[in-house]
C-alpha cells in the first residue's frame, strides 16, 4: 500500500442524483476525502476521469448508456485505478453474480447501496463508505494483462520446514480486500476430484456472501456452497460462513456456526476458523491466508504452523492490500511466501499428501 500524503479525489458514478447527492455529503463530512465529480453513466465517467484525475472510483452496477461492468472495463485498460462497487447486493429478477463480474473484471471491493427504506443508519453507512475509500485509495492497481511490480518483501527465516510428507485432511483458506479475486484464482484450478474440503473465510460486506457463493460455484469445478450447522465436511467442497457467524468443527469434525463477539472486528473471523481447524486436525492442515487488510488470520496461521501444519501467504507483489498475509510472514506463521498464480500450482503439488 502506498502512504497516504493527499486529500483522497474520488469520482461517484450513479445514474441516481438522490444517491450521488447522499454519497457526497457523506464523503464531506471528512477532510481527508474530497468529492471531485459526479456521473450519471459510465460515458460520462470516462469524460471526466482525465480531467479530474480521482484517486478512487465508486460505481453503481446498472446505469444506462454504459453500465457499471463496462466502465470498470474501459477503466482497467485505459485509466488503471481503484473501483469500489456501489450497489444492491440482491435485486429481484436480477443476475447477482453480475457485481462479482466487476470485481471479475478489475473492480476491488463492493460495498452495498441503501435500499431506500427507513432504516438506514446515516451515520455508520458513512463511516464504512469512508473506512473502504481509505483502504482502496491505498491500492495499486496494474492493467490486468500487465506484470506486476517486483516483490520487495522478503520473508523472515522460520525455524519449522514442512514435512516432506505432509499428510493433510483439510484445506483453510483467509481472504479479505481483493479476495474475491484471488479465491477465484485459486479455487477456479483446482479439480472437482480434490481429496480433501477447502473452508473459505472471506471478509465482505453485509448482503454479499450468497452472491460470492454463487458466483464462485458458477466458475468453479468444484461444488461452493454455505457451511451448515452440523454439517460433515466433503471432498471436493468449498465451504463459506453464512453471514454474521464464526465457522468452527466440533468434537467430530462437524460445523459449529457460533455468534461470539468479533475477533479482529470481524465475524466470521479467519483466526477463529484457523485455530478451530489446528485444535481438531492438528498437523493435517493447510492454510492459505491471501491479499486484505489487516491482521485477521495471522494468528490462526500460527496456531496453525505451530501444531505441524502446512501454511502458505499471498506475496506483496499480487496482493491487493499486503496486510493479513504480511503479519502472518512477521510472525514467523508462514512456510511459503508466493505468488497468486503459484499456489495452485503448490496445492495440486500437495495433492498426493491429501486424504479425507
Amino acid at each position: 500500500m502506498k502512504t497516504q500524503d493527499k486529500i483522497i479525489k474520488v469520482l461517484i458514478v450513479d445514474d441516481s442524483a438522490l444517491v450521488r447527492v447522499l454519497f457526497k455529503r457523506m464523503l464531506n463530512t471528512t477532510p481527508e476525502i474530497e468529492v471531485v465529480g459526479t456521473a450519471c453513466d459510465g460515458e460520462e465517467a470516462l469524460e471526466l476521469i482525465p480531467k479530474l484525475k480521482p484517486d478512487v472510483i465508486c460505481t453503481d452496477l446498472h446505469m444506462p448508456s454504459m453500465d457499471g461492468l463496462e466502465l470498470t472495463k474501459v477503466v482497467m485498460v485505459k485509466f488503471p485505478l481503484p473501483i469500489l462497487v456501489i450497489s444492491v447486493s440482491v435485486e429481484e429478477g436480477d443476475d447477482d453474480h453480475n457485481i462479482f463480474r466487476l470485481l471479475e473484471a478489475g473492480a476491488v471491493d463492493v460495498f452495498p447501496k441503501p435500499d431506500g427504506g427507513g432504516g438506514l443508519d446515516y451515520d455508520k453507512f458513512a463511516a464504512d463508505l469512508i473506512r473502504k475509500i481509505k483502504i482502496l485509495s491505498g491500492v495499486f492497481v496494474f492493467h490486468k494483462h500487465s506484470a506486476p511490480t517486483p516483490e520487495i518483501y522478503q520473508a523472515p527465516k522460520i525455524d519449522y520446514a514442512p514435512k516432506t510428507q505432509q499428510l493433510v485432511k483439510i484445506l483453510v483458506i483467509g481472504a479479505s480486500t481483493g479476495g474475491p479475486q484471488a479465491l477465484h484464482t485459486v479455487l477456479n484450478t483446482l479439480p472437482a476430484d480434490f481429496p480433501v474440503p477447502i473452508v473459505c473465510v472471506q471478509h465482505i460486506s453485509d448482503g454479499f456472501t450468497q452472491g460470492l457463493v454463487d458466483w464462485l460455484d458458477s466458475q468453479c469445478n468444484l461444488y461452493v456452497k454455505l457451511a451448515e450447522k452440523g454439517e460433515r465436511p466433503s471432498p471436493g467442497t468449498v465451504y463459506f460462513p453464512p453471514e454474521g457467524v464464526h465457522l468452527e468443527f466440533d468434537a467430530i469434525g462437524h460445523f459449529k456456526l457460533s455468534d461470539n463477539p468479533a475477533v479482529a472486528g470481524h465475524c466470521p473471523s479467519v483466526t477463529v476458523t484457523f485455530d478451530s481447524a489446528a485444535k481438531h486436525y492438528g498437523s493435517a492442515v493447510a492454510a492459505v491466508l491471501l491479499t486484505g487488510m489487516g491482521s485477521d488470520g495471522a494468528e490462526g496461521m500460527r496456531t496453525i504452523a505451530q501444531s505441524g501444519g502446512f501454511t502458505i501467504a499471498q506475496n506483496e507483489a499480487t496482493s491487493v492490500v499486503f496486510g493479513m498475509p504480511k503479519v502472518a510472514i512477521e510472525l514467523g506463521a508462514a512456510q511459503h511466501v508466493i505468488a497468486l498464480n503459484e499456489i495452485p500450482q503448490m496445492l495440486n503439488r500437495l495433492r498426493r499428501n491429501m486424504v479425507c
